[in-house]
């Protein structure tokens, strides 16, 4: 939840200090941080989800994607619109993909925002702000995360037409990043100390279509990999069908390339992925799997699936559940389809109770527990290289080449007088114990 300012008085308020505030995934993340950079060089005093109380401008950045995202950035919104009448905060604007997708039912039912915009509109947000859009600034960010890793959007949009899927609405067509550019951003990031580059887009592989009429991630990947002081790139968000394979030939050649592919695959019953304009089938999907498994030896695959689309059925679910039990995914997570207007799937009935929706998500996430259990626990003996991310009570924690920041597994050190590690830095663990999620080491 956002912290909100408590009591305190409107002329405490310093003049052009924006709060701005991020919901939903990491392409929103960049978003932010993208805005916050402009917002710096106009000589605006930016900091993201503040915890003082004296800024006189809030910014949010909103999620719409299911109906939780929803909910979430409408209680942000009124909290914050009951801080403006309080005299809180002077002004108070909303962007991002609810405010895209709603912004005329928002501007009749939330009146008190002073303005809206769109996943697009950052110049009109500046422009409002009386602050400059500098062009010469393209790229440049105040990274949200810690310094060592960055989310690195590669394009925006999506051409895709999964029928569940509300994005397309709200983040417009593919248009991807021309490489020079990104290869550019790589180096800015690296520069400043960024070691890890996490690459995001709405579909990774779809990357280059648009701008040089061919699937161009493998030589992406391969040149930012060139990129000095850049010693991990991970892959977020995959496309199984049309997936290039010469992606794989990459991760092997280049050691800075993880093992490790975050793939969503939604289902696995013909008949959900036919109706879900997956534009694929149960076999291709399990033959794509063990090819990138053949490929590239150990790599981690990341899946996220979803429980209760409309017409699922008990006998759909435990395909899916005998699947899963069956590829033994590294990592896995599962949503509750959300009914969302305009979407290819609106028009079918939304028969699946949530209560069964909710029941067939925790089976799956029942079985994958048990599978993450007995994949750590093979690794107690093994030796790790690990990114240390933070220090949290007693422990150091970092991540392996297999893990994503904040949805995968981590790697707690005890951190006592004998033991030292610096946050942003890499070092050998050896595991000694593993819980269902958790590794537990000490350094080498």
């Amino acid at each position: 939840m956002v912290s909100l300012p408590s009591e305190m008085k409107a002329r405490t308020l310093k003049k052009n200090k924006v709060n701005v505030v991020t919901l939903g995934c990491s392409k929103n993340i960049v978003d932010s941080e993208v805005l916050m950079g402009q917002l710096k060089a106009n000589n605006f005093n930016v900091e993201h989800e503040s915890a003082t109380d004296d800024h006189n401008i809030v910014i949010i950045n909103t999620c719409g994607f299911v109906e939780n995202a929803k909910q979430e950035s409408i209680d942000t919104i009124l909290r914050y619109v009951e801080a403006k009448k309080k005299g809180n905060i002077e002004k108070l604007y909303v962007t991002g993909c609810l405010s895209e997708r709603y912004k005329t039912d928002l501007e009749k039912e939330i009146p008190d925002v002073d303005a809206y915009f769109g996943t697009r509109d950052l110049p009109k947000i500046l422009k409002t702000l009386k602050a400059d859009y500098k062009h010469e600034l393209v790229g440049e960010r105040l990274l949200t995360t810690p310094l060592h890793y960055a989310y690195f959007k590669i394009s925006e949009g999506c051409d895709r037409p999964c029928s569940f899927c509300a994005i397309p609405l709200m983040r417009g067509t593919h248009i991807s990043v021309e490489k020079d550019e990104l290869v550019k951003r790589a180096k800015n990031l690296a520069a400043k100390g960024t070691k890890e580059l996490l690459l995001i887009a709405q579909d990774l592989t779809y990357y280059g279509l648009d701008i040089y009429k061919k699937r161009e991630l493998a030589d992406l990947i391969d040149k930012l990999s060139d990129v000095e002081g850049i010693d991990w790139i991970r892959l977020h968000y995959a496309f199984p069908s049309g997936f290039p394979m010469e992606v794989l030939d990459v991760m092997n050649k280049k050691k800075n390339v993880c093992n490790y592919l975050d793939m969503p695959l939604q289902h696995i019953s013909d008949n959900m992925l036919k109706s879900m304009k997956r534009g694929t089938t149960k076999q291709k999907t399990i033959d794509l799997v063990n090819q990138i498994r053949d490929k590239v030896p150990g790599i981690a695959i990341r899946t996220t699936l979803i429980a209760g689309y409309p017409g699922e059925t008990q006998k759909d679910h435990e395909e899916m559940l005998q699947w899963v039990e069956e590829t033994k995914f590294d990592r896995l997570g599962i949503f509750t389809y959300s009914h969302e207007e305009n979407t290819g799937a609106f028009k079918l009935k939304d028969d699946v109770s949530e209560k069964i929706k909710k029941q067939r998500a925790d089976a799956v996430i029942a079985v994958q527990q048990e599978i993450s259990f007995k994949l750590n626990q093979q690794k107690i003996g093994k030796t790790f290289n690990v990114l240390f991310d933070r220090k949290e009570n007693e422990f150091f924690v970092g991540r392996t080449e297999f893990d994503s920041p904040d949805v995968d597994n981590e790697v707690l050190v005890k951190a006592n007088k004998d033991t030292y590690v610096r946050i942003g830095d890499f070092a050998k663990v050896k595991i000694n114990d593993s819980s269902d999620f958790d590794l537990y080491g000490e350094l080498v």
